[in-house]
């Protein structure tokens, strides 16, 4: 298994991402979220700018995509794991990888009710900070 910085967009990645952003809209604050990684561009060009900047990073296991983190402005923006992954550490490499660059994340974004990431980035000494509240 490897957890490197993207250099291509494979069809299995975007495939990935599409299952991701599936999954990521379905929760609690996922909408919101995917509006603020995707900003005024498609999915397919967002994808296309972190490859090209070096801010997305690919979990690979046996030649298939598992996994990815977007990493922006030393923000963890995004960590996604396939169903059939999870619970195995796969999530604690990457963040632990990550923290271990030159220039390591400071901040991460969770969704609320993601215990699941809340608890990982407890585990490694993170605090959570701020809390954003919307109107109706």
């Amino acid at each position: 298994m490897t957890f490197e910085r993207a250099t291509a967009s494979t069809p299995d990645f975007v495939k990935l991402m599409t299952d991701a952003q599936r999954r990521l809209v379905s929760h609690r604050g996922g909408p919101e979220l995917l509006a603020t990684l995707v900003g005024e561009s498609s999915v397919d060009e967002l994808l296309e700018r972190l490859v090209t900047s070096g801010q997305l990073w690919v979990l690979d296991h046996d030649g298939v995509p598992e996994g990815f983190a977007i990493v922006r402005e030393f923000v963890v923006e995004a960590i996604y794991v396939t169903p059939g992954r999870r619970r195995q550490g796969d999530a604690r490499l990457m963040i632990t990888t990550l923290l271990a660059l030159a220039d390591p994340p400071r901040d991460a974004f969770a969704l609320p009710g993601d215990r699941a990431m809340k608890s990982l980035y407890e585990s490694i000494g993170w605090k959570a900070r701020l809390l954003t509240m919307r109107g109706a």
